[in-house]
């Protein structure tokens, strides 16, 4: 009932607290179906009859206290019910003209002895108690303020314990909404008779008589809107239900331009255009006239004055119009002036004229066009079969899907598309609801309300649209209940009308489920992608905001993204950036700068989404959405500033793109928002930072401006885990320069960082040990790591599996080790056998890091010799190493031979192998190709592998002579 009350019934325009129920047919209908359940109820349920509201339903009756006989307590003044509640309460009472009931029996029994006024009872009660459901069953099933409705209320019935008759009741009250509901479309698609063509009339004759001659009616008369329903209509389907037809813009010799609303009822003043996109404020400003000549006579004088002294004219063009509907032509004569009884009946039929036809009923309808290009949206396989059988299906059986997609995505990557994307790139699972699975109540309504949008009727679409939104479409139920009824398809197609509010509804709609994987993928076989590319030119910036927020959502998988690149999406969406400054609206108006920032904020997020393909980051380069973000990013709307932020985060991982943002000056803005004290914006802001920092003069930029301090402040909020890895990401990099690790080491990070080697993620841990890594190649930093407990918690991560986390806790341990009293540390916790271990890892990367890891390790061991021979089949592991093909593996193994070979014994081995000729051979082809590699560090592993090498065969020398 209060979906009903809310959506259907007709309220007059008063503010808030004493609108009223207009008197129209439909508010009509909707109260006797209201008094024909109540009338009912005692008879059809009486124990559901004696339910006690939980606050009673009060309003002022027209009844006598006399007129309550049997059954009641009268007196001169006051009347109680004898049936009363629990605590003695009566569960009705009266008491000067103010009634209040606290049950449907006592309801029931009231409007039997209403009689001939229970029309009006209904009506004052359903005035004075604007959501009666929240009276009778509570404030938990406030149907209009917690988006839900009152179809919902069985759901809120779970944990109260009068869940006996309480549910009987709001089992009943939701039946009747939903019956309220339907009844009201049906009755809105019969009984609305619109006549625009007798105002269209006396529009274009009107027109014909202005301009700015003395003698002319009118300055000018235009229509608000351009667009012509099929009915004639030029109001919104939504206000077409309340009888509006069109609205004008007159502008009268000596008043104000009036803005009017031309409707069934009549002609009246309404608020004129918003500064909200130029909305008309369709609020009722004054009385309603019959028609627009008698509402202009008496709001201007001149119009008045020349409307007389054109009569005979404006009686010559009717006439012509109703003889051939022709318009007087150029120069004719003018016509005699008619005079008396014949004049008065003229004028009389002239003023009159959109009655002459009220009887023919004409039905409001929009015109959909569904102009989706299957054939270009969908698969060649797919659409050959449709256009061979003349229709579109909705849907093929999974199967068939799945092949169709793979083959044809499989053959567009190959020629269009080379990405590192990695998330969500399979298809999932196809959930669709069997017919006899035991589904909730909202399901079935929601595909009732589908049925209505297949209608083509637009009140009964606009309705629906409304409706629906009421359900609680973050639900999978409601989403997949839209989906399989045929409802996406329809969704999609109400994007292609030429009605704005209609696309509106149905963004709306599309926004909220396509949340949903599946959906967004039937969204993209239905070929809605490139619809709502399209939408992003449209001149009105809610159509804008609402295209790119549900592209935002689609495009998160793959395919998605590429259809939108190759519909022109990318460069619709960036020049979306540059909103606020091509916008035309006044410079002065607060409203039009943030709907400025809206637009801008909707096309970062579908830009985010979107970034994720390395291809779509190279043409948002293309497109110029580099300078743009930049921008953007000195915003203060911190809305705006994710989705920027995020889109920065995910091209920066390109080195054009990190060269562009030093260009840009974006790293000083990043640094800024490092402040705020949004998580989500520290979190992006830091994992930027993360990509750049790649870059040595990036690192220096986020130093100069001040943005380590923050940095390490972040390192002590650890609940938000995102966050932490982005941050301690940040600092990793940032300690690649040494000057960066100085103001860490002020900061306490280096403390802070041992503190998080346990008990946090691996994604965390990766950061935390390469931030360690990079600092204890300083001798203080060493000392504090062993100092704060470090040594173990780093020797503890050596028996992970983690490749990248093993790469760091091994260069973060082998830097701890070039201290003798770490070292002590470190081979007492077995550390050394750990290292030993990880170089028969199948990465190469770890097998390296372990290899330049036990360089220091047995440099510094108190018997290197003995340490290395205890672990068995240890040296031929090192020496099979050699037969690497990875040149990072065979520069660190070359260090680490050079350093067993200082002990004899283990020199006498590694002679025995065989391995200073092979050494020999490796110095003259890949380590002299190493030397001249661009990576300087590289570089210098090969000059130094050279130099070891050199020393091995001496020493082999020297050892073979004595």
């Amino acid at each position: 009932m209060g979906v009903a009350l809310t959506r259907s019934a007709q309220w007059t325009a008063a503010g808030y607290g004493s609108r009223t129920l207009e008197i129209t047919p439909l508010n009509e209908e909707i109260l006797t179906e209201i008094i024909k359940f109540v009338e009912t109820f005692i008879y059809k349920y009486p124990q559901e009859a004696k339910f006690v509201f939980v606050q009673p339903l009060e309003w002022k009756t027209s009844l006598e206290p006399s007129a309550l006989e049997s059954g009641y307590i009268v007196s001169e003044t006051t009347v109680k019910s004898e049936e009363v509640d629990k605590n003695g309460q009566p569960l009705l009472f009266l008491s000067v003209r103010q009634i209040k009931v606290r049950s449907f029996g006592q309801l029931s029994h009231l409007l039997f002895i209403a009689k001939e006024s229970k029309l009006m009872e209904a009506r004052a009660c359903i005035e004075a108690n604007r959501d009666p459901v929240v009276q009778i069953l509570g404030s938990d099933y406030d149907a209009v303020n917690d988006n839900s409705t009152s179809l919902n209320v069985l759901g809120k019935i779970a944990d109260d314990s009068e869940c006996g008759i309480k549910m009987k009741v709001a089992i009943l009250l939701k039946q009747l909404d939903l019956h309220l509901l339907n009844h009201s479309l049906k009755q809105i698609s019969l009984e609305i008779c619109l006549n625009p063509g007798t105002i269209k009339k006396d529009v274009e004759l009107l027109k014909r008589f202005s301009g700015k001659g003395e003698q002319t009616v009118l300055e000018s008369i235009e229509y608000t809107s351009d667009y012509e329903f099929s009915n004639g209509c030029r109001a919104p389907p939504w206000r077409q239900i309340r009888g509006e037809m069109c609205y004008v813009f007159v502008k009268p010799h000596d008043v104000e331009t009036l803005c009017i609303t031309c409707s069934t009822e009549g002609v009246f003043l309404n608020g004129g255009k918003t500064e909200e996109e130029g909305e008309i404020d369709y609020e009722r400003k004054g009385e309603i006239y019959k028609d627009l000549v008698t509402f202009l006579k008496e709001k201007s004088a001149v119009f008045s004055e020349n409307m007389s002294k054109q009569e005979s004219r404006l009686i010559k063009e009717q006439q012509k119009d109703q003889t051939d509907g022709a318009p007087e032509k150029e120069g004719a004569a003018p016509t005699k002036a008619v005079t008396g009884s014949n004049n008065t009946k003229v004028e009389k039929n002239q003023i009159n004229f959109e009655k002459n036809q009220m009887t023919k009923r004409l039905q409001p309808s929009l015109n959909w066009r569904a102009k989706v290009d299957f054939k270009e949206h969908r698969g060649s396989l797919k659409d050959s079969q449709e256009e061979k059988h003349g229709k579109a299906r909705s849907s093929i059986s999974h199967g068939k899907t799945q092949l169709l997609r793979k083959s044809v995505d499989k053959t567009e990557e190959i020629i269009s598309e080379s990405s590192s994307e990695s998330e969500e790139d399979e298809e999932p699972p196809d959930h669709r609801q069997e017919a006899n699975a035991d589904l909730p109540s909202e399901y079935w309504q929601i595909q009732k309300l589908v049925k209505y949008l297949k209608g083509g009727n637009q009140t009964a679409t606009v309705i629906a649209l409304c409706s629906m939104r009421d359900f609680n479409l973050a639900q999978e139920t409601c989403q997949l209940a839209i989906r399989d009824v045929g409802g996406l398809e329809i969704l999609i197609n109400l994007l292609d009308t030429d009605e704005v509010k209609c696309k509106i509804g149905s963004l709306k709609i599309l926004k909220e489920i396509s949340h949903n994987p599946q959906i967004r993928r039937n969204i993209v076989d239905l070929g809605g992608l490139p619809i709502m590319v399209n939408i992003l030119d449209s001149p009105h910036k809610s159509l804008k905001c609402l295209a790119a927020e549900t592209i935002a959502n689609v495009a998160k998988f793959k395919r998605a993204r590429r259809v939108v690149r190759q519909h022109g999406g990318i460069t619709k969406l960036v020049a979306l950036l540059d909103c606020a400054q091509m916008s035309t609206e006044p410079v002065l108006s607060s409203l039009y700068e943030t709907r400025d920032v809206e637009v801008a904020r909707c096309g970062a997020l579908a830009l985010w989404s979107c970034s994720k393909s390395n291809t779509n980051k190279e043409a948002i380069r293309k497109a110029g959405g580099i300078p743009l973000l930049a921008q953007l990013l000195k915003t203060s709307h911190e809305n705006m500033l994710i989705p920027v932020v995020g889109t920065l985060q995910e091209c920066a991982s390109e080195e054009n793109y990190r060269a562009a943002i030093k260009a840009e000056k974006i790293i000083e803005n990043l640094v800024k928002n490092l402040n705020s004290e949004n998580e989500q914006l520290q979190e992006h802001c830091a994992m930027a930072i993360y990509q750049c920092a790649e870059d040595e003069e990036t690192r220096d930029l986020v130093r100069l401006h001040g943005g380590l301090k923050p940095l390490a402040s972040l390192l002590n909020k650890t609940d938000n885990k995102e966050r932490l890895a982005a941050v301690t990401g940040a600092i990793w990099k940032c300690s690649i320069s040494k000057e960066n690790v100085t103001k860490f080491r002020e900061y306490k990070a280096i403390e802070t960082l041992v503190g998080l080697l346990t008990d946090q993620p691996e994604e965390v841990l990766v950061n935390v040990v390469g931030a360690l890594s990079e600092c204890c190649q300083e001798h203080e930093n060493r000392v504090i790591v062993r100092k704060c407990g470090g040594i173990q918690p780093l020797v503890n991560l050596l028996v992970g599996i983690n490749q990248a986390l093993l790469v760091n806790v091994t260069k973060a341990v082998g830097a701890c080790a070039v201290e003798p009293e770490n070292m002590m540390i470190i081979d007492r916790l077995d550390g050394v056998r750990l290292l030993w271990s990880l170089l028969k890892n199948p990465h190469p990367d770890v097998k390296a890091s372990a290899a330049w890891a036990l360089c220091p390790c047995i440099e510094n061991a108190k018997d290197a010799g003995e340490m290395v021979r205890s672990f068995v089949g240890g040296l031929e592991l090192v020496v099979n190493l050699l037969k690497s093909e990875n040149k990072e593996v065979l520069a660190s193994v070359c260090a680490a031979i050079t350093n067993i070979a200082k002990d004899q014994e283990n020199l006498a081995v590694i002679t025995d192998h065989g391995v200073v000729p092979l050494l020999s051979k490796l110095a003259n082809t890949l380590l002299l190709d190493m030397v001249g590699s661009p990576d300087e560090a590289l570089q210098e592993a090969a000059a130094g592998c050279i130099s070891n090498i050199r020393r091995l065969a001496l020493a082999t020398e020297k050892a073979r002579y004595n």
